[in-house]
Formats: structure tokens, C-alpha cells, sequence
């Protein structure tokens, strides 16, 4: 499909945030208005998949439209003094082909693809402009020392030694509004990594106001404060009041959202807007986060750096005024690697060969959808088990984990019936095992980079 007048994209991206942590999507502990307005006025997604179940390999599939066993970025690789190992050169990025096609591309937020100057710099990957955090490493913490603006490093006085007067996610959030306010007469690309809620437990005080006292029994947490050697360098600060401050970090993200949207309006651009908002990955167990307390999975078993439901299955709301019919729920089986045919397609251009996703543009405009066969992640890291899991027709779940360098037996779930897997019937259906075995062969490639491959005796 062409339009002689491409949408403007804005891809909202929260960091860490479950699938139970919005109202829209069940959260009873505290509210988001503004996020559920753009799903009471767009379409909800029910089924959607996050690309990985951490940072960098989420956004490497949503850059890349291809997933976890073909995406150059499989894992959290950190690269010294800061940043992270880099997409190469000669990957095409979804910022790339919307830039050859005449859109402005910016970055505001987290990147996590690429060190500073390195081939994976947004800068070279297809961003005109980036403002924000280029190591997520570094992001784990809200009041930095440093952000960058495009390649260069910009140092908040504010926040030198143990100050704590410029909250980041604002500052950013600043640069993003401009971009769109700029950019409002030509196609853009407005990509809005957000850091929140993820790691430290941090809010403006008048954000913490609103919650305090409020989410009892409360809970503290010892972190990493000054004299602390990892202290606004990735440690996690001290926060005496983790229920209040996680709710007020949402608080900040739905204000956000809002004002996206008061803006896009204001310039009168509505209609010819997409807003995508969306998750990288399940809710995490850091810095004191307590998931359990917010149910921040829903009904789904796992976290972040599971590939369980509760670490990838995430919510994921569009809204375009005018385009999609308001209200919508759909059950859509998709993922972050069919960001990149979508959006693509909506802009006239032509999807890369390479590309793993489906459009899911049909399913934005109420029309029929072709569907996915099976889904496949696989996730690699040093902290957790390495796995892989595979969704066959949108409901029968099968996951393999590694252990003693050798793949466990095969876990099978029925998602209709199991939603929380918690039955395995790999005993009883061992055709499915058979089955998944088989994608798992079809569908990934060894990774050039040895850590992001299986260490096994036996595969």
C-alpha cells in the first residue's frame, strides 16, 4: 500500500514495563489515564511479543525486523568504558529505509546497539538525531552524570557528584517534543526509547507525593549510594519507598504519553500520525522492583530474562485518529520483528529480503490478517540460563532451556487452556516436540559472536 502522504511513526517504547502494569491491560494498584486513552481510541493488542526478553536483543529485532535467531544483536554485551557491542555497518536498520524514503528519524532515549562511534552509533544506523542514553548500562540510573546528543557527550552539572537536580527522562522527553514540533511538516520517525520503569527506583518528588503512604505494606531497598564505586554508573540507588516510587515512575510515563498526544494534536497532525507504545520486554526483579506486589505479569508466568509469557508476551496499543476504528481489542499474534514490515509498507517503500515479520497493517485497518506459522526466540546471557522457545499457531508454547552445557528436555504449553503454563505436556504430545525441533533447525543461524551461541556437549 502507498500513500501520497507517508504517516509520521512514533514507536514509544517503556523499559521493563509487564504486561499487567497499565490499567488497560488489568493493573489495579494505581492508574493510567492517558495510556488507556490512546487504547480506548486506537486498538489493544492482546497478543503481541516482545523481541527478546532483555534490552539490546528487543531493540535489535524491532531495528531489523528479524527475530532472536537471526538478529545480529542476541544479548546484553557490554563494551568498556561504555555502550554496547555493535549492530555492523552493513545491517539495514528500519531508521535506514525510512530515511531513504524521506522521513526525519530521531532517537530519543536508550539506545543499547552500538558504543559511542562505533557502527552501531544511532547516528549510523539511520537517526538524524539522537538525544539520551547511548549504554544501557548507564541507564540504569535517572539522575546521570551524562547523555549524549548525537556524538557528543553532554554533561549535566546538575547532577554532579551526588546531585541529583536534572531528572533525566524529562530532559529527554524535552528533546523528543521539539523533534516532533520541527518536524512537523515532512514524514518523521520519532523513536522513544524510554528508560522507565526499569532498574533504579526514582522519582521528581512531586511524582513521589502522589503515591506515598498510599501502596502499603511498603518495601525499602539498600543500593548503591555515594562512596558506592558503581554509584550513577549502572548501580542501583537506594530507595526507602519501592511501592510509591514505581508507581510514580508509571505516572511519569503515562504524563508522557499524554503530552505526545496533546502535542500531536495541537500541530494539527493528528490524523496523519501513528502511535505506536509498547514494552521491550516482561517486568524486571531489580533495584528492589516488586512485580509480585503490582502483579506486574498478569496471569502469566515469568519475568524479564524468562522466555515464559510473563518475560515477552507485553502490551501494545496503536492508535492513528481517523485510520484505526477507536476501541479495538485484537488477539493478533505478533512481534516486534513485524514493527518493521508495517511501518515500512505504510511508508511506500520496499521490506528488506531479510526481514523475519509479517505487516500487521491489515489487523491496524480492520481487514484480514495473514497470520504466523510459529514465532522463535532464543535468549543468551551469562546471568540466566540461555533457552529457546518457540509458538506454534498462537497456542501451543514449547521451551528449552540449557543446563550443564547440555539443552533440557522440551517444556509444551497450551496457551488456550494453560495461559500460565503451568502443565507441561511434552509427555503426552510428543509430536509437538518433534515439531519444535524442527523450527528451532529451520530458523536460527550461528551468531559471529561466539557468547551468543549455544555452549552444549551434546545439540
Amino acid at each position: 500500500m502507498v500513500y501520497k502522504h507517508p504517516p509520521n511513526i512514533i514507536y514509544i517504547l517503556a523499559d521493563d514495563l509487564g504486561y499487567g502494569d497499565l490499567s488497560c491491560y488489568g493493573q489495579q494498584r494505581f492508574n493510567t489515564p492517558n495510556i488507556d486513552a490512546l487504547a480506548s481510541h486506537g486498538i489493544r493488542f492482546t497478543q503481541h511479543y516482545s523481541g527478546s526478553t532483555v534490552c539490546a536483543p528487543s531493540r535489535s529485532t524491532l531495528m531489523t525486523g528479524q527475530h532472536t535467531g537471526h538478529t545480529p544483536i542476541r544479548g546484553n554485551k557490554s563494551i568498556a568504558p561504555e555502550g554496547q557491542h555493535p549492530i555492523a555497518d552493513e545491517v539495514l536498520t528500519l531508521a535506514e529505509v525510512l530515511r531513504a524514503k524521506g522521513y526525519a528519524t530521531g532517537a530519543f532515549g536508550k539506545w543499547g546497539l552500538g558504543y559511542p562511534g562505533s557502527t552501531g552509533d544511532p547516528i549510523k544506523q539511520g537517526f538524524d538525531t539522537f538525544y539520551g542514553y547511548n549504554c544501557q548500562f548507564i541507564a540504569h540510573n535517572y539522575y546521570p552524570y551524562h547523555l549524549w546528543h548525537n556524538e557528543e557527550k553532554i554533561m549535566l552539572q546538575q547532577n554532579e557528584a551526588d546531585k541529583e537536580g536534572v531528572y533525566a527522562p524529562e530532559l529527554i522527553h524535552e528533546k523528543a517534543l521539539a523533534f516532533i514540533e520541527e518536524n512537523k511538516d515532512q514524514p518523521f520517525f520519532a523513536y522513544i526509547p524510554s528508560i522507565v520503569p526499569h532498574a533504579e527506583l526514582k522519582a521528581p518528588e512531586r511524582y513521589m507525593a502522589k503515591y506515598r503512604g498510599k501502596l502499603q505494606p511498603e518495601k525499602s531497598y539498600k543500593g548503591c549510594d555515594p562512596g558506592c564505586k558503581r554509584y550513577k554508573i549502572g548501580g542501583y540507588g537506594s530507595q526507602p519507598e519501592v511501592h510509591a516510587a514505581f508507581a510514580a515512575m508509571i505516572h511519569v510515563l503515562d504524563e508522557q504519553v499524554g503530552e505526545i498526544v496533546a502535542k500531536v494534536k495541537a500541530l494539527g497532525i493528528a490524523e496523519n500520525t501513528l502511535i505506536f507504545f509498547t514494552s521491550d520486554n516482561g517486568p524486571h526483579l531489580e533495584g528492589g522492583a516488586d512485580p509480585n506486589y503490582f502483579d506486574s505479569n498478569g496471569i502469566y508466568r515469568g519475568y524479564k530474562r524468562d522466555l515464559y509469557e510473563g518475560g515477552i508476551r507485553v502490551p501494545m496499543i496503536a492508535h492513528w485518529e481517523g485510520t484505526i476504528t477507536p476501541g479495538q481489542t485484537t488477539d493478533h499474534v505478533s512481534a516486534f520483528w513485524d514493527v518493521l514490515p508495517t511501518v515500512v509498507e505504510l511508508a511506500g517503500a520496499k521490506v528488506p529480503e531479510q526481514v523475519d515479520g509479517i505487516s500487521f497493517l491489515p489487523a491496524l485497518l480492520g481487514k484480514e490478517q495473514p497470520k504466523h506459522k510459529h514465532l522463535y526466540w532464543e535468549f543468551q546471557t551469562q546471568y540466566r540460563k540461555p533457552a529457546q522457545a518457540v509458538l506454534m499457531g498462537g497456542r501451543w508454547k514449547a521451551i528449552r532451556k540449557v543446563k550443564d552445557q547440555n539443552f533440557t528436555p522440551m517444556e509444551i504449553y497450551d496457551l488456550e487452556s494453560d495461559p500460565g503454563e503451568r502443565h507441561n505436556l511434552a509427555a503426552i504430545r510428543p509430536e509437538l516436540v518433534k515439531k519444535a525441533l524442527a523450527i528451532i533447525e529451520r530458523e536460527r543461524i550461528d551468531s559471529p559472536v561466539p557468547e551468543w551461541n549455544f555452549d552444549i556437549g551434546n545439540n
